[in-house]
Parts: structure tokens; sequence; C-alpha cells
């Protein structure tokens, strides 16, 4: 898989670290598909949750056994915004939202708002001081987000309010995994296998309280959502975005997340029948500008 490969240090930091990125949000635009499409299913948040962590938890067992639930040298605050970040709280609040809002609406706010959201961290709690270029790049993030979020809650149903409020708040979670990680000292596997043993032992506990449908849904349907959640998702995406992250830094590897809106938009169109017009292709444009100037690609000191 790519992202095991770049663990072997097959490619250049930076250039492993822009491969990440790229395989990252190509994942997330199909997770956004899948998740959506699980709408329609008996599968609940808490099944979806399972899944997403039960395979890599498993997979990455020898992992998480050799450094243990808990490491010495990762401060329990540090673990704790991983995990509530990338892991069960993040998962469940997106996933509530993306049941009810459609793909392109939800690669716009949860997508789109990732970028600003580590963006606004950085500068505000670590001193970051993004250069002009990349500045001008998070305004066309912005303003990208901005035309697809009028023309989107133009047309939105009631019913999907709490939807679109959650939203931003799962990428603002996002946001904060992503500085904590960046801070952990952990390899992108160690993250990523301690993020999924705990969100999937905390799905457990989910799952004996509330319950779950997985019993009683089509074997096809959940061999979607395991490649889809599980072996996508759950493993290739976090140790890819990880890579990222300890490549390019993490307002620099978020900036990549902004390509999501423009995947998913394209993804609902062909997949789930969802309509195109001149206000998503402008807006696809523009976020698309601003991911390049974002990324540095364009800066003096790039």
């Amino acid at each position: 898989m790519v992202a095991l490969a770049l663990d072997r240090g097959n490619t250049t930091p930076v250039a492993a670290g822009y491969a990440g990125a790229f395989v990252t949000v190509l994942i997330w635009a199909g997770w956004i598909l899948a998740t959506r499409h699980s709408a329609g299913t008996a599968l609940g948040t808490i099944d979806l949750g399972l899944i997403r962590y039960g395979v890599p938890a498993v997979l990455l067992a020898p992992v998480w056994l050799k450094t243990g639930l808990l490491p010495r040298k990762l401060p329990l605050l540090l673990l704790v915004l991983m995990v509530a970040g990338s892991g069960a709280l993040f998962f469940q609040v997106s996933a509530f939202a993306i049941h009810s809002v459609p793909a392109s609406s939800v690669g716009v706010l949860l997508g789109g708002s990732m970028p600003l959201a580590t963006a606004f961290i950085g500068i505000t709690v670590f001193g970051e001081r993004p250069d002009r270029m990349r500045v001008l790049g998070f305004a066309a993030i912005l303003a990208g987000v901005a035309i697809l979020l009028t023309r989107s809650l133009g047309s939105a149903a009631s019913t999907g309010w709490s939807g679109y409020a959650l939203l931003p708040t799962a990428a603002t979670l996002w946001a904060i995994y992503t500085h904590a990680f960046r801070r952990s000292g952990l390899s992108p596997l160690q993250g990523s296998a301690l993020i999924a043993i705990w969100s999937f032992l905390i799905h457990l506990g989910l799952a004996a309280c509330f319950g779950t449908t997985l019993g009683s849904v089509p074997a096809q349907e959940i061999a979607l959502q395991v490649t889809s959640q599980g072996l996508l998702s759950g493993l290739v995406a976090m140790v890819a975005y990880g890579f990222a992250v300890k490549s390019l830094g993490g307002t620099q590897a978020a900036a990549f997340t902004a390509l999501t809106p423009v995947l998913a938009m394209i993804g609902g169109a062909v997949l789930l029948g969802e309509q195109i017009g001149p206000f998503e292709i402008l807006a696809a444009v523009v976020t698309a500008t601003g991911v390049a100037l974002s990324t540095g690609i364009l800066s003096s000191k790039a």
C-alpha cells in the first residue's frame, strides 16, 4: 500500500509529504461518498465506527502492542486530543452530519474548513507566520467555501441545519489532531495504531450501550464499508496524512484537504446524482487555486 511504502523511506521527505496529502484527499472524497451512501442502509454511525477503527486496530495490533496503550513518553493530553480529533468523537460528529447533508456540501464544510481551522490554530496558538502567498491561498479557499456554502444553504432543508452546523466542528477537531500529532513524537504508524485501538474500544462501549445492526446488513454492503472505512480511510489515509504532517507541517498538509470539496462534488454528481452548476464550478476553480497557493509551492521560500 502507498502509505506503508512511504513508511520505509523510499522517497524524499517532501515528496512523501505531498504524496501522502494527495492520497489522503482522494480517499477522503471516497469516504464521504461511502458514508453518505450508508444513510440508505441499516448501518448506523456506531456500526460504521466499529468498521472504521476495528479493521486498522487489528491490522496494526503489532504496533500498538509494542508502544502500549499509554506510551510513557507521550503526554496524556496529546493522546486525548489525537483520539478525539481524528478518532471516535470526530467520526461520530462527522458521520452523523454526513447522513443528513449532501456529499457536495460535506466536501465544502468539512474538507474546505480543515485547512482554515488548522491555519488559525497554528497562527493563534503556535505563532506560525505564513507568507503572503499562503495567506492569499487561505483567502481563496475561504472564498471557494463561501461560494459553495451560500449555494448549498440556499437550497437546504430545515432538517439539515444540524448537519451543516456539525461539519465545521468536525473540521476543527481534525485541525486539533493535526497539531497534536505533529508534536507527539510518534511515527505515522504509531499514531494511527493508537487512534485506531482507542477509538475501536470506545465504539465497542457505544455498541454495548446502544446496540448494533451489523448482523442484519447484507454482506456486500459490509464489504464496501470495510474497504472504504476500514482499509482506506481508517488505515491508508491515516498513515498517509501522518507523513504529510511530519514532512510538510500541520498547516501546509491540511491545506490539501481543500481539494476534498472538488472531488466530493464530482463524485456526488457521478455516483449520487447531485447537480453541478456554474456556482459549483466557480468554487472548484477558486478553491483549487487556493490549495496551490496554500501549500507554498509558489512561495519564494518553497
